[in-house]
């Protein structure tokens, strides 16, 4: 075979150093698959001493030169964070090589310019690692549905807060017992905030909002909710109706209201935990699984489901990457990269479309329906549902609504607290799924 191509990573943490050895373990199949050797000729690290199992020849703190060296020819970068992940993959850009990437956080927030500036140097900027783990997932939604339009992508992309949610419906635990326990068997971190706030999801959503719909979307752009507020109570109301609550994130394609042209359409997307028929496949992942739910206008629904996180799967997925654009690199071209040429406009959550399931606590005596009902009526909110439980002191009213703009919803809400029969609005969930 000819000369190895020699590749640079940056990072040598759970996910790095498990790229190095999928790499060492694998070089045969590799090579003969890419039509050349890889090679990893140097590993960027802040403390080599933290690294006594890498051949120390290789590691190297100085990441910047590493990414410019005349014999490097990819870069992986497994760092994360913004900086200076951001600035080494513009300098290895500008230096003539191709990136694999697991960055979420920075390809939501930078990520068309990140692809200027790779189609700007005529290389390749792959990340299938950035969202859902192994599964493969982005290059199915830029390449193999290329031809299709999408409709709504909604997913199940942190496998965190997924793993809280099951077990709060499994046990009747609390969202804090629920995460003692993720926490002590490792699936969350000592600071959870990243994920039990949505941000992790939030960043994940943009990333395929952007590629469903030819529109550069950032973390920014995305309504973002956690499930610190889900209590069991919540989960448990979700089981009488049939029901499971899951983060989601939810990317759609929105028509305007009454508008059934294509050039009125807009993009949606967010975080938020919420209610799912437990008939609907993403009702059954459970644990720190990862699915993603795709409903195209030919193709149809579609299901992508798997491992969302770990050293080996997402590993697995930097190396798929790596043969990608490694063979690219032997055929001296590069891959087609996301387009934008759509460019719809990002729509607020105030005006995107939910459900709500509400539970109010209640005088019980007459009357109390009418003047909650009445003031749904008035933000023009149609009522699906309603029912009572308990008397007295203890009775509850529970109530589903149909499908509103949020601001209604949110202003509906916000009259019920205020009325002299509604003692409290205990719990408040976005419902999706039911017709």
């Amino acid at each position: 075979m000819s000369a190895p191509l020699r590749v640079a990573l940056l990072g040598c943490g759970t996910v790095g150093s498990a790229v190095l050895r999928l790499i060492g373990d694998q070089s045969g199949d590799l090579a003969a698959r890419i039509g050349r050797p890889i090679e990893v000729v140097g590993i960027a690290v802040r403390r080599p001493a933290h690294h006594p199992d890498v051949p120390q020849h290789l590691l190297t703190t100085d990441s910047a030169a590493l990414v410019r060296r005349d014999d490097v020819d990819l870069v992986v970068e497994v760092i994360g964070g913004i900086e200076p992940a951001r600035s080494l993959m513009y300098a290895a850009f500008e230096a003539g090589k191709s990136v694999v990437s697991a960055n979420k956080a920075l390809l939501a927030e930078d990520g068309p310019g990140l692809h200027a500036a790779a189609a700007k140097a005529g290389v390749d900027l792959y990340y299938e690692a950035a969202v859902a783990g192994a599964i493969p997932l982005l290059r199915p939604l830029r390449e193999s549905l290329a031809g299709d339009q999408l409709r709504r992508v909604v997913g199940i992309v942190n496998g965190t807060t997924n793993y809280i949610l099951t077990r709060m419906a499994e046990t009747g635990a609390g969202f804090a017992e629920a995460l003692a326990e993720a926490t002590e068997l490792g699936y969350a971190e000592a600071d959870p905030t990243a994920d039990v706030d949505g941000f992790d999801a939030a960043a994940k959503a943009a990333i395929l909002a952007s590629l469903a719909f030819h529109t550069p979307v950032s973390s920014a752009d995305v309504h973002r909710e956690g499930i610190s507020a889900v209590s069991a109570t919540d989960v448990a109301r979700a089981a009488e109706i049939g029901c499971t609550v899951k983060l989601l994130a939810i990317c759609e394609r929105v028509g305007r209201a009454g508008d059934g042209a294509a050039d009125g359409d807009s993009v949606a997307v967010r975080v938020h935990p919420a209610m799912i028929p437990t008939t609907h496949p993403l009702a059954s992942v459970g644990g720190a699984f990862n699915a993603v739910f795709v409903e195209a206008e030919a193709a149809g629904q579609l299901m992508f489901y798997g491992q969302g996180a770990g050293g080996e799967p997402t590993a697995s997925a930097v190396l798929g990457d790596l043969v990608a654009v490694a063979r690219n690199r032997v055929a001296g071209a590069s891959g087609q990269g996301p387009t934008g040429y759509a460019d719809l406009a990002v729509r607020p959550m105030a005006e995107t479309p939910t459900r709500y399931h509400v539970s109010l606590d209640v005088a019980d005596k007459p009357g109390v329906l009418a003047a909650v009902a009445q003031e749904f009526a008035r933000q023009d909110v149609s009522i699906s549902t309603v029912r009572q439980t308990g008397r007295g002191d203890a009775a509850t009213l529970v109530i589903v609504t149909h499908s509103a703009p949020d601001a209604a919803l949110s202003a509906t809400i916000a009259a019920l607290r205020d009325m002299p029969a509604v003692r409290g609005v205990t719990s408040v969930l976005r419902v999706e799924g039911l017709s």
